[in-house]
């Protein structure tokens, strides 16, 4: 089960500082990220919100298949997840079932535990945000601890947020890259 939220920072300074502040302790040393949403042409996943990805971090690659599960103040996702050894070779694998990249993001990633929560700095095109997953109570202690309450968490994907800022610009969502 994945429970997570996610809170808004000014800039990833910020944000080391909120967490640093914590106590917390480094698990994983920045990194890019790079994602590829898989979907079929007429969008079944996408229709009932599950997602397939694969991932590249760093020399780790994986396949992530996730379905949402309704939770009132929490994103709730039951979520499998498994090492692949070759991402070309599994696209490929999906292409020939059907499935097609339909979106790519990149983020920039650190992380960091304090008990059974992991406290991740993601710094993306469109900001920086503070991860927070693991229990419901853990996740809403660290978030107090940040002074942040309910109102302030961020439930949206981070396609979502990219999204709305590209519509917020006026101009039109491709992928979620640097440079772009």
């Amino acid at each position: 089960m994945e429970r997570e939220i996610k809170l808004r920072f000014d800039s990833p300074d910020a944000a080391r500082h909120a967490v640093a502040a914590l106590g917390a302790t480094r698990v994983r040393a920045r990194r890019l990220q790079s994602d590829a949403l898989f979907d079929t042409i007429d969008r079944s996943l996408t229709l009932r919100q599950a997602v397939l990805r694969v991932r590249r971090d760093g020399d780790t690659s994986y396949v992530t298949f996730k379905n949402p599960l309704a939770h009132p103040t929490m994103k709730l996702r039951e979520e499998f997840e498994t090492a692949v050894a070759d991402p070309a070779v599994l696209s490929a694998v999906f292409a020939q079932l059907g499935f097609s990249v339909w979106f790519r993001y990149e983020k920039y990633r650190e992380e960091f535990r304090i008990g059974d929560v992991i406290v991740a700095i993601d710094e993306t095109p469109v900001g920086t945000f503070v991860e927070i997953e693991g229990s419901e109570q853990g996740i809403i202690a660290i978030a107090e601890r940040l002074g942040r309450g309910p109102a302030e968490y961020v439930l949206e994907s981070y396609r979502s947020l990219f999204v709305n800022d590209c519509v917020a610009r006026g101009i039109e969502p491709t992928h979620m890259v640097f440079g772009v």
